[in-house]
């Protein structure tokens, strides 16, 4: 009886694992966190900030000359489709592994602020200074008392979806195929993309009129935390690792 069983557990778990990190899961999956960032922004008007990555983006579509307001968010949208497309894969979905991701994307995000807790102490042991670990979230925001717990939540949705579009979905296949092309073959490579993403992660956090103040321990974890999220794109998703972002950000501002 046992045999059986436990086979059918790991058939089932094999499919959850196939199906949650094709880009069809992943839209379906941070659909509801675009849209809540996109009209949260909206409602909010002059008491948001948008995420420096959405920011960027649409900065860059502007230059362009496309510089309409949805086509940002209809691009993600339209990119994941198109992924999913060319990749051939079969456009089924079940709720099930739309809630399983949910929980999966929790657990990640605890097991970040575990790995978060763990560098600071690590970090305050070797200054030997209580104060220099500080745990960073996301990007700062300038919120009015009434919209400040809306506002934070918003951003840090849209930070999950967009820093994941950027750093991850738009930067890491580049960055590892053109290592391939300078002579760095397989995992070599994609480590390098790995590492190249997760520094450049790092260093978005301190640009511009809303960039924090440098801080090493800051700095340090944030390329640790853009690992982490790079290894979860590459092995789960772009879906679960926007969604654990999402999360993560929530938990570390709040906590």
């Amino acid at each position: 009886m046992a045999g059986p069983t436990v086979t059918a557990w790991r058939q089932r778990a094999g499919e959850y694992l196939r199906e949650s990190s094709r880009p069809l899961a992943a839209l379906a999956f941070i659909l509801p966190l675009l849209a809540l960032y996109e009209l949260g922004v909206i409602i909010l008007g002059p008491q948001a900030v948008r995420n420096g990555a959405d920011v960027w983006l649409r900065q860059l579509l502007d230059g362009l000359g496309l510089g309409q307001y949805f086509l940002l968010p209809v691009l993600t949208v339209g990119g994941l489709l198109g992924w999913h497309y060319v990749a051939r894969h079969r456009w089924e979905l079940s709720v099930s592994t739309l809630l399983i991701m949910a929980g999966e994307c929790v657990g990640l995000a605890f097991l970040l602020l575990v790995l978060a807790r763990g560098e600071a102490a690590l970090f305050e042991a070797a200054l030997r200074d209580p104060t220099a670990a500080a745990i960073p979230a996301a990007m700062p925001w300038v919120l009015s008392a009434r919209a400040a717990v809306v506002g934070r939540v918003v951003g840090f949705l849209g930070a999950g979806v967009y820093e994941e579009a950027l750093f991850r979905m738009l930067l890491v296949p580049p960055v590892a195929g053109a290592a391939s092309r300078l002579g760095v073959r397989g995992g070599i490579g994609v480590a390098c993309a790995v590492i190249i993403t997760s520094i450049g992660f790092s260093a978005a956090h301190y640009l511009g009129a809303q960039g924090e103040a440098f801080q090493t321990f800051s700095f340090a974890f944030r390329c640790t935390a853009g690992a982490f999220f790079a290894l979860l794109f590459i092995h789960r998703g772009f879906g679960i690792a926007a969604g654990t972002h999402a999360i993560y950000d929530i938990l570390a501002g709040f906590a």
